[in-house]
């Protein structure tokens, strides 16, 4: 099949690189979101999907909004069969998913219906949920509704971060997503419908969402911390200032401190919860790099009695 792959982060690079691979299908172009401002100087960057596209010599379409006519123009003289997705970042109008004649086909991170949305990492992992996966479907106008063509499953493990099982599910979900097209290509993979039970939305998480509540148990801030890795970054004020967590291990036998309350010691620093402590291990204070929490304790002078939040 011709194909057009539409994707713009990281994980969704291991996909268009499967499908380049391929001796059945070709990438003739991808779909991805124009350049953004990165970094101190805020200089406009490609996409990770636009390097690995241009890396490829294939044809790049960088559409503001998918329904603008020069890009749905573009997109009917190039004739797609089928149109791959993985991550782009917008929604697709039906102008555009009736223009491949075997559709738009998602590699969606988590076993549908549950976790419909754009976080859907981040929800397993702040739900507690032990299995997790990836799915393909067909994009439909509907939130991630439409109907499944495969799934694949992977252990949530106790400490992953959202960055650690989306590393693994690109992966794998790379070889599913090929997989689907060869099966829509030869006619052996058909859709089956999503269970109307079952169905849970995860939006994306905003800043707001990854600051840290020490009043709730020590199991949830774990879990927060880790779903918020890399991105937004949980977070907590010491001193006014904003102090990033990028790493917490609950200590259920560590008791009495109150919600927040620090404690500093030579190699450990603990904190306070509505339960038992944590153990802070990596932070990251405002404007500086990563450090190991200890270090920064020591940098700070941590006083007895000390609290984080606000």
């Amino acid at each position: 099949m011709r194909l057009v792959f539409a994707g713009t982060p990281e994980v969704a690079v291991p996909a268009l690189d499967a499908l380049l691979a391929s001796d059945r299908h070709e990438v003739v172009a991808v779909v991805t979101r124009p350049d953004a401002p990165a970094g101190r100087g805020r200089r406009l960057v490609p996409s990770p999907v636009a390097e690995r596209a241009r890396e490829a010599g294939i044809e790049i379409l960088r559409p503001h909004r998918p329904r603008d006519p020069a890009f749905l123009d573009r997109l009917r003289e190039i004739a797609p069969d089928c149109c791959p997705v993985v991550a782009y970042g917008a929604l697709l109008p039906k102008a555009a998913l009736d223009i491949p004649p075997r559709g738009w086909v998602n590699l969606h991170f988590s076993l549908l219906p549950a976790w419909r949305g754009a976080a859907p990492v981040q929800h397993a992992l702040l739900a507690g949920d032990e299995i997790t996966g990836a799915a393909t479907f067909l994009i439909e106008e509907g939130l991630d509704s439409g109907p499944v063509f495969g799934v694949l499953t992977e252990e949530i493990r106790r400490d992953d971060t959202s960055g650690d099982l989306l590393t693994r599910l690109a992966l794998a979900g790379s070889g599913l997503l090929a997989a689907t097209m060869d099966g829509i290509e030869d006619g052996t993979l058909a859709p089956r419908p999503q269970p109307a039970e079952g169905v849970s939305l995860a939006p994306k998480l905003s800043v707001e969402d990854a600051a840290v509540d020490w009043a709730m148990p020590a199991l949830h801030v774990h879990r927060q911390v880790r779903a918020c890795t890399p991105a937004p970054g949980a977070w907590t004020l010491f001193r006014g200032e904003r102090l990033k967590l990028r790493q917490v291990t609950p200590v259920p036998e560590r008791t009495g401190l109150a919600p927040g309350e620090l404690a500093a010691e030579k190699q450990t620093v603990h904190a306070g919860t509505g339960s038992h402590a944590v153990e802070l291990v990596w932070v990251q204070p405002q404007g500086k790099k990563p450090m190991r929490a200890a270090d920064w304790a020591r940098g700070v002078r941590v006083t007895p009695g000390e609290r984080l939040g606000s």
